[in-house]
């Protein structure tokens, strides 16, 4: 009993049983998979104590048992308050239910109970853990569990699973290959024959979907991996069970499956396997913030692996599995199995699961929760809430108020030579720290305004009372020290967790919303930014623009490169001593502020608002480095959006070097029209954007895209293939002079005339001016053509 062991948590439940609660954590060991059960919790939520008089007759009238305890804790407007305790969950579902319909309100009631145990205790991801212990066939089972956070971090272990099936959803095989790469089978529906692969051939989906389990049970990994696993694989392996009167027993101790939808229109889909984790590579890549034109596994398995999948001909790619079902099973064995390697290749690439570990060690998240700013945010703040003798409270009604945004200068256009960029490191996490913003800091401000820091819309910080702002210096010395150690994950999960604090704060969703805590984080970094400006401008030089820790700096055309690098050097190190001395002097404060001298541009070019004189803002271009190192950089322009085309990109890219390197691209210019209007390019044309929502949905605008996505369905329909573009998706498209047409039934000609004014007018028309020429002008003769 007395004996610690540690582990690393892998699921969690909790529910009512006939004596009470249950909490049940599936945790991974040095020894091996074990199951904590904690019995006997309760429940609890929080009411105002004035409230209580009036709360005590309604839950007896509803038949509620419960019981209560006025504890030494507090509301944010200092009235104290009142717990209330449930022997089960159902219990305190019926009371709070019971409370908010007579208006009551109820504080602090939406937290399961498995998370609030252990949130409460400061446990993230890695527990150390002392029980009464019992061998169970494949784990270890401990009762009466006490546990603590611990510094623990297991070897995971996984398996890609990868399923094929009919247009109608009936089974066809699975795939599955261990990530040790010592483990790889696919069991298909058939008679044995000769492969490449191992496969274990059954008769039907029945037979299937029992051997998916025993070969799940034989692994026994803690994760299972997969691209769009959870709302494609396992929900269609969930019903097909259900449609067999089964259920499938991939959890641990020979627990079930289950999945459930979102109550949200996200189409967001949940899988609960207990003792292992389903994790999503299209979720955990957007987690850890990477971005791609399109998530399908081909895309992105082309873009970081320079690999495809098995099969060229994406548009009938279903017809085909169909086929090599019916015909060539051996070749569906070698896609099946491909795409179990795709993922796997793709998760290590990344270091998806160290980022996953990490981000859990670092905030409680479960190790599959898709987004979760808010929740990791509440996770690590909330018990030093409760221990400092406050509550939390509910979220704003309505959403909450809009808070400014990052401070964005209206930038000078032009075409320049040695443009510096200074860039305040971490901005915002350094404006918290610097002048102590931080919920429970305002509340104690606001009492005693005297003393505190002035913020921005009346709001007051204590000096002394406040959390976030240590929280965020412990996080800031762990990303250091990540960087120091080239651990590239530990690094991006810290620098995501600490730059969600800020939109977190703003956001009406978290509990802990107030305009005044993001308000005097933005409007503060607005001053920053308009006092940087003012003494880069006292030294003798230009500032062309600023965006949000940004700063553009004009030196002058007569700099070498040298000297630029000196200049910023010089002005990184002034404005960081200027700081330091106008916030000691005026509020006595260490300034946490860091300006970093990021960049020279030896050309650079700030465009208009197309259609105005105006300078622009978010969009810029310039060429840094010089002869093998120099690289060209767009921001925020043409080539950097996926819904331009590529012709328009190309293009771009070309004038652009053309024009940094002093080149007349007149004869470039007219060339591309030429060959535009001639159908050389044809290929260039394709418009590919991403359906946000099912098309369904688009009811008063019909863009483009979804036009043309109605008109590949309607004929996919026509010829009893499937309808790909209902729920969302990508639609490649070109314009044609009966408007937009999918790529794949294109009839009609193309509208060149479209291309010319729409992709390469625009884009010639954003630098051109800026060196005497015209596009117009360029191009009258050949444009005449029309």
């Amino acid at each position: 009993m007395n004996v610690p062991h540690t582990g690393f948590l892998l699921s969690r439940q909790s529910h009512d049983q006939h004596h009470g609660t249950a909490i049940y954590y599936w945790v991974k060991t040095d020894q091996g998979p074990a199951r904590l059960v904690i019995e006997g919790e309760q429940p609890v939520f929080f009411i105002a104590s004035c409230d209580f008089d009036c709360a005590q007759p309604m839950l007896e009238r509803a038949s509620v048992p419960y019981s209560y305890r006025a504890l030494a804790l507090k509301r944010f407007d200092q009235s104290p308050i009142t717990a209330l305790y449930f022997h089960k969950i159902n219990d305190h579902f019926r009371a709070q239910d019971v409370l908010k319909a007579q208006g009551i309100e109820v504080l602090e009631s939406d937290f399961r109970l498995h998370d609030r145990f252990l949130m409460e205790r400061f446990a993230k991801g890695g527990i150390e853990f002392i029980g009464h212990q019992k061998q169970r066939r494949g784990y270890t089972e401990y009762s009466q569990v006490k546990l603590k956070p611990a510094d623990y971090t297991p070897r995971f272990s996984a398996v890609s699973l990868d399923i094929e099936c009919s247009e109608h959803g009936a089974l066809y095989s699975v795939g599955l290959q261990g990530t040790d790469g010592q483990f790889e089978i696919v069991v298909m529906i058939g008679d044995p024959q000769p492969t490449g692969v191992l496969v274990d051939w059954v008769r039907d989906e029945r037979a299937l979907l029992k051997q998916l389990e025993g070969h799940i049970t034989q692994l026994d990994p803690d994760f299972i991996i997969g691209w769009n696993v959870i709302n494609f694989d396992m929900r269609l392996l969930i019903a097909r069970a259900e449609h067999y009167n089964m259920r499938l027993r991939l959890g641990r101790g020979s627990s079930y499956a289950s999945y459930r939808q979102s109550r949200n229109d996200s189409g967001q889909g949940f899988v609960t396997i207990p003792g292992r984790v389903v994790l999503d590579g299209i979720d955990g890549l957007k987690s850890a913030t990477y971005s791609f034109e399109s998530f399908a596994l081909d895309s992105v398995a082309h873009q970081l692996l320079g690999k495809q999948k098995l099969t060229d001909d994406v548009d009938n790619r279903m017809a085909e599995i169909t086929h090599n079902f019916e015909h060539d099973k051996p070749a569906l064995a070698e896609y099946n199995i491909e795409d179990c390697r795709l993922v796997t290749e793709i998760f290590e690439k990344t270091q998806l699961i160290d980022f996953l570990r990490l981000r859990s060690q670092l905030t409680g998240l479960e190790l599959d929760r898709v987004g979760g700013s808010v929740a990791a945010f509440t996770n690590v703040y909330l018990p030093q809430l409760h221990r400092a003798g406050y509550v939390a409270p509910n979220l704003p009604e309505g959403g909450g108020l809009a808070s400014p945004g990052g401070y964005v200068m209206d930038s000078r256009p032009g075409l320049y030579r040695n443009v510096l960029v200074l860039d305040f490191k971490s901005l915002y996490p350094s404006i918290i720290r610097t002048f102590k913003i931080d919920p429970l800091g305002l509340v104690e401000g606001l009492a005693h305004p005297e003393s505190a820091i002035p913020g921005f819309r009346e709001a007051y910080f204590d000096r002394d009372k406040h959390f976030l702002p240590q929280i965020i210096t412990e996080l800031w010395q762990q990303r250091d020290e990540a960087k120091r150690m080239n651990d590239g994950p530990r690094s991006q999960a810290i620098k995501i967790l600490m730059n969600s604090f800020y939109g977190v704060l703003g956001s009406g969703g978290c509990r802990f919303y107030d305009p005044r805590l993001a308000s005097s984080i933005t409007l503060r970094g607005h001053e920053i930014m308009q006092q940087t400006a003012r003494w880069i401008e006292q030294a003798g030089y230009q500032v062309i623009y600023g965006d949000t820790d940004s700063t553009f700096v004009w030196l002058g055309d007569e700099c070498t490169v040298p000297e630029a690098n000196a200049i910023g050097r010089t002005l990184a190190k002034d404005i960081n001593h200027n700081w330091q001395q106008k916030i000691s002097d005026e509020l006595q404060l260490e300034s946490q502020l860091e300006i970093e001298y990021e960049t020279h541009f030896r050309r650079f070019l700030m465009p208009t608002i197309r259609g105005s004189e105006a300078g622009s803002k978010k969009r810029y271009a310039g060429i840094v480095g010089e002869g093998e190192s120099q690289q060209l950089i767009f921001k925020g322009l043409e080539t950097v959006r996926t819904d331009w085309t590529e012709l328009a990109k190309q293009f771009q890219t070309a004038l652009y070097q053309m024009v940094f390197d002093g080149q007349n691209p007149s004869s470039f210019v007219q060339q591309t029209v030429s060959e535009t209007l001639a159908g050389q390019r044809d290929e260039m044309l394709v418009y590919k954007k991403r359906l946000r929502r099912r098309l369904e949905h688009y009811v008063k605008n019909i863009p483009p895209h979804v036009r043309a996505a109605r008109l590949a369905d309607e004929q996919n329909e026509k010829l009893g293939k499937s309808l790909r573009y209902q729920r969302k998706g990508v639609i490649a498209y070109v314009i044609t002079l009966n408007g937009p047409e999918p790529i794949e039934y294109q009839h009609s000609a193309i509208d060149y005339e479209h291309y010319i004014e729409r992709q390469i007018k625009p884009i010639a028309d954003g630098i051109l001016p800026f060196i005497g020429l015209s596009f117009d002008q360029l191009t009258n003769a050949q444009l005449g053509l029309f």
